[in-house]
């Protein structure tokens, strides 16, 4: 009988350790594969979340081309319907809350909605109900109060006031030197004559934005928002997706309708 070999112990191991070896790879190759495929899905939805608000957008200009007005932001308690302040309606315009509002789903006949009657976005979270704002809040031009939501308010106003009228909502390129008044220097404002202005609180949206953080100043209630390309400062993280539209595209669809002037 031959002697045993004195190498199986060793021909185990040597296998045990590159079973390891195939392991680790493994591993990090799924590693390396989940980080383009984690990216590829916030893409998906951020693709898809432009694609609703632009929906939003344009089921906005149908709703004032069919009504003569915008519609009120919704509040958390109004169920997806436009939210009027005490007194208020569609005759005077007068909303609970003209800057810091959702977007009207069930009032516009969006679809789909949750079960409160909100537009999400994407991410479809809570927290993720599409926002929307409105110039107003008791502003006047032409002598009349909450142009943009009341109706008949347009052409009450007349186009020469509309086209005078200093400003709208602002938006700014950074929220760092803006305030309740406007973008502060004038290098910093993209525009001032936004009619209304949707908004997407983004991936992060569970998180409250750090105080005086870009993504603070647009949900401030102040008629002023900031958009620039997603950031990961620290501090000052931003993936918020805004859009807006210009009063004069707001004028032009009502001009289109036979509502104005």
């Amino acid at each position: 009988m031959m002697p045993s070999s004195p190498f199986p112990e060793r021909a185990r191991a040597f296998t045990l350790i590159e079973v390891m070896v195939v392991i680790v790879i493994l591993t990090l190759l799924a590693a390396g594969l989940a980080l383009p495929i984690a990216a590829q899905l916030e893409a998906r939805r951020a693709a898809e979340t432009r694609r609703v608000l632009a929906e939003a957008r344009e089921t906005l200009l149908g709703f004032a081309a069919t009504h003569g007005r915008l519609p009120c932001p919704a509040s958390e308690s109004s169920a997806g319907e436009e939210s009027f302040a005490a007194g208020g309606d569609a005759a005077n315009g007068n909303c609970s809350n003209f800057h810091d509002g959702f977007l009207p789903g069930a009032s516009l006949g969006l679809a789909p909605l949750d079960s409160q009657g909100f537009v999400r976005d994407a991410w479809e979270t809570p927290r993720n109900r599409i926002r929307y704002a409105v110039f107003g809040a008791g502003h006047d031009v032409g002598g009349v109060a909450n142009p943009l939501t009341r109706a008949e308010g347009l052409r009450s106003a007349t186009l020469p006031a509309l086209a005078a009228e200093p400003h709208y909502l602002f938006i700014c390129s950074t929220g760092a030197n803006a305030n309740a008044s406007g973008c502060g220097p004038a290098a910093n404002q993209l525009t001032r004559r936004a009619a209304f202005v949707l908004l997407s609180l983004g991936a992060n949206a569970s998180a409250t934005p750090p105080a005086g953080s870009d993504e603070a100043r647009n949900v401030s209630g102040a008629p002023v928002f900031v958009y620039h390309e997603e950031s990961a400062a620290a501090g000052n993280g931003f993936d918020d997706l805004v859009t807006w539209t210009p009063v004069s595209l707001v004028v032009s669809r009502l001009v289109s309708a036979g509502l104005l002037p």
